[in-house]
C-alpha cells in the first residue's frame, strides 16, 4: 500500500435541488476525495485551509476516518471556503449563487513532513500555482493525478499548461477537455492532451460514465443507472478519490489496473448523489461497496458469439 497526498478545498456549501436545499453543510473536494479514498484503508493525508468557524467535529471525523489531517491548516481569524448553487431540474447543470474564498485566497500548502516521500498525489482542483507547490514539495512520486476545470483554463491557462506537463494522469469533463484542446472528437482531444505531458486521460461524462485514454488504447466507464439522483455535488471529487485510493491501495499503476480503479471510482460517485454533501459516504459500507461493484460488473458482461 502506498501513501497518499490529497490537495484540495475543504468547506462548507449550500446546496438546493429540486428534491430540497441544505444550509451550510460540509463539503469541498479534498473531503470528497479524502472520504472516497478512505473507503479503500489508506494512508492518506489531507492538505487544505479551513477559517476558525470550521467545527472542529468535522476534522474529528476526518481523523477517525483514518486520515491525517496535519496539512490542514486552521486560520483562527479567517472563515472558511463558502460555495452555494442551485441545480436545475435536469440535475446536470447548475448556478453558482455564491463563492465566497475567504482563506483559500491566500493558501499556501504545506505537505506534512512524513508524506511528503507519498507514491500518489491527488491535486483537487485548485488554482495551478497552488497545485504547482506541492508537485515541488514532494520526494518522488510515482502517480500524480490533477483535477482541474473551465475556470483555470479561461484564467491561468499558461500556469495550468505548466502543471499538465509535470503530472502522469488528468482528470476532465468532455466539455473542459474540448475547451483545452479545440477538439470535438473526445478520442483526438485526448491524443492532444497526452501530447501535453499525462501518460493517463480521464475524461469524465457524468450520467453517461468515464473514459480512460492511455497511447492508442481506450476503456470506457459506464454511469451505473441510478433511480433518483439527489445531488451531484461531489461526484467528480468522489470518483477521483476512489480512482485514487484505489491505485495507492494496490501501489500498480498499471492501464488495466487504473480500468479497476476508474470502476471503483464510479461506483463510489454512485452513492455520492443518493444524498446531501457527504452524508451518503459518511454511512457506507464494505459490503454496499461490494454488491454495486458486482452491478457495474453485470451492467457491461455479456456473450456474444462472433461469426
Amino acid at each position: 500500500m502506498s501513501k497518499l497526498v490529497i490537495v484540495g478545498t475543504v468547506a462548507f456549501d449550500a446546496i438546493e435541488t429540486p428534491f430540497g436545499k441544505t444550509d451550510k453543510i460540509l463539503g469541498g473536494a479534498a473531503t470528497f476525495i479524502g472520504l472516497s479514498a478512505a473507503q479503500f484503508d489508506v494512508d492518506g493525508a489531507i492538505v487544505s485551509v479551513v477559517g476558525g468557524d470550521f467545527p472542529e467535529s468535522y476534522i474529528d471525523m476526518l481523523s477517525e476516518k483514518g486520515l491525517n489531517v496535519e496539512g490542514l491548516e486552521i486560520v483562527k481569524e479567517g472563515k472558511t471556503f463558502f460555495w452555494s448553487g442551485k441545480y436545475h431540474n435536469d440535475m446536470n447543470s447548475r448556478d453558482t449563487l455564491a463563492t465566497e474564498l475567504n482563506v483559500l485566497a491566500d493558501f499556501n500548502p504545506i505537505v506534512p513532513d512524513a508524506y511528503k516521500n507519498s507514491e500518489v498525489v491527488m491535486l483537487g482542483n485548485l488554482h495551478p500555482m497552488v497545485q504547482l507547490s506541492v508537485i515541488e514539495q514532494m520526494e518522488d512520486p510515482k502517480l500524480i493525478i490533477l483535477d482541474t476545470m473551465n475556470f483555470w483554463m479561461d484564467n491561468t491557462l499558461d500556469e495550468l499548461m505548466n502543471v499538465i506537463s509535470k503530472v502522469n494522469v488528468i482528470t476532465i469533463n468532455d466539455e473542459e477537455a474540448r475547451q483545452l484542446t479545440n477538439e470535438y472528437s473526445l478520442v483526438v482531444a485526448a491524443q492532444k492532451i497526452m501530447s501535453f505531458g499525462p501518460d493517463y486521460v480521464v475524461i469524465k461524462k457524468g450520467e453517461h460514465g468515464a473514459l480512460l485514454f492511455h497511447e492508442n488504447e481506450v476503456f470506457f466507464a459506464p454511469a451505473l443507472p441510478l433511480e433518483e439522483v439527489f445531488d451531484p455535488t461531489g461526484a467528480g471529487d468522489t470518483f477521483a478519490g476512489g480512482f485514487a485510493g484505489y491505485l495507492a491501495k494496490t501501489s500498480d499503476y498499471s492501464f488495466e489496473n487504473m480500468k479497476t480503479a476508474i470502476i471503483n471510482g464510479s461506483a463510489l460517485a454512485s452513492f455520492c448523489v443518493e444524498k446531501f454533501g457527504t452524508e451518503r459516504l459518511l454511512g457506507l459500507t464494505d459490503r454496499e461497496l461490494h454488491t454495486r461493484l458486482q452491478q457495474f460488473k453485470n451492467l457491461t458482461q455479456f456473450d456474444i458469439e462472433l461469426t
